[in-house]
């Protein structure tokens, strides 16, 4: 392991005024995007849009890193030029999602484990080929009633230190993201609790499994109120409750959180993004690694047409901008006007 290069990445990762584009959609997830605009999700499609983004002027100074899907990564801009090489060359690290989705866990009604540890070694090495610097797994855990449970916290735990450990061994460096969803109606208290309980398990077992924390990042929900419930928490009281929770259970040891944005709307994530960032340094960077509040309004004025390129470039450098702000607790409600 050369923790030395693993530490470099994580860090360059988590530069000050840049986050993560979570480009990583399952073939599902991408087509539901896709028919949300009326466009078919085949694979020129995918390509098409996925070169669009990348390929965004001076986006590189707000994004340090894209996480692709197993398709992406092995894919190239019409000009010939592989993706990871693209992004390289534009200063952005290229990065993998490696888990194979959240499957039902046998015995636990409404939970879910998250799979892919067969044959993982195999698929970094071949990752590390293609030019991935980094990855990505993604645990979930639900909130409702007597749910999580003990066991599926260590079982997803015990999964994500295990993924995190094999990245490392291949010189590839561990996102390690346990998402306490939003859906429920549970308060924000509710989700405190949940999420504290979910990182002291997740860090548990990455000291077990004998992780170098300097070279991992770690990308969680924020502490935030359940999507029903009546009563939800602004900007400043999130950004309280995160903090807080954070500091207890999140060693300092490691560089960077980049927080994943796990339905909000896209000003919403950046606000709560921001309202964190201007509270002051903390012990580890708070950034971003959002997918569709990144995303959202590129794909609507896309609409899978050539001739809207621009216009979807223009919204997708506006998003990474305001997040990039807020990375630095600069961003206002101004920005959104002004564009």
């Amino acid at each position: 392991m050369d923790k030395q290069r693993l530490e470099e990445v994580a860090r360059a990762i988590v530069q000050t005024g840049k986050g993560i584009l979570a480009a990583d959609e399952s073939s599902p997830t991408i087509k539901k995007r896709f028919d949300s605009i009326g466009v078919e999700s085949t694979e020129a499609n995918r390509r098409a849009y996925r070169e669009l983004l990348f390929t965004t002027e001076g986006a590189e100074a707000f994004i340090s890193g894209v996480i692709l899907f197993d398709e992406t990564l092995r894919q190239s801009s019409e000009q010939g030029t592989p993706f990871p090489r693209l992004l390289a060359e534009k200063g952005i690290i290229p990065g993998i999602k490696v888990d194979k989705g959240a499957k039902a866990l046998a015995g636990f009604a409404g939970e879910k484990v998250t799979e892919g540890l067969d044959g993982l070694r195999e698929r970094l090495a071949e990752y590390r080929e293609l030019g991935a610097q980094f990855a990505k797994w993604r645990a979930v855990i639900t909130i409702g009633d007597g749910i999580p449970t003990r066991f599926c916290l260590e079982a997803n735990a015990h999964a994500l230190a295990r993924y995190a450990a094999l990245c490392q061994e291949a010189g590839i460096v561990p996102i390690v993201e346990p998402e306490v969803l939003m859906d429920g109606g549970h308060d924000i208290a509710r989700c405190r609790d949940v999420t504290a309980e979910t990182l002291k398990r997740v860090y548990s077992a990455l000291f077990e499994h004998c992780v170098y924390l300097e070279g991992t990042l770690l990308k969680p929900n924020m502490v935030i109120s359940g999507k029903a419930c009546p009563q939800q928490a602004g900007p400043e009281e999130v950004a309280a409750a995160t903090v807080a929770c954070f500091r207890q259970v999140v060693p300092a040891a490691v560089p960077g959180i980049v927080f994943l944005s796990g339905g909000q709307s896209s000003q919403q994530a950046t606000e709560n993004l921001n309202a964190m960032n201007a509270m002051g340094p903390q012990p580890w960077e708070l950034s971003f690694s959002y997918g569709r509040a990144l995303q959202a309004d590129t794909l609507k004025a896309w609409k899978g047409q050539r001739a809207n390129a621009a216009a979807a470039q223009r919204a997708f450098y506006h998003r990474a901008k305001c997040n990039g702000a807020a990375r630095k607790g600069a961003y206002s409600r101004a920005m959104e006007e002004a564009a």
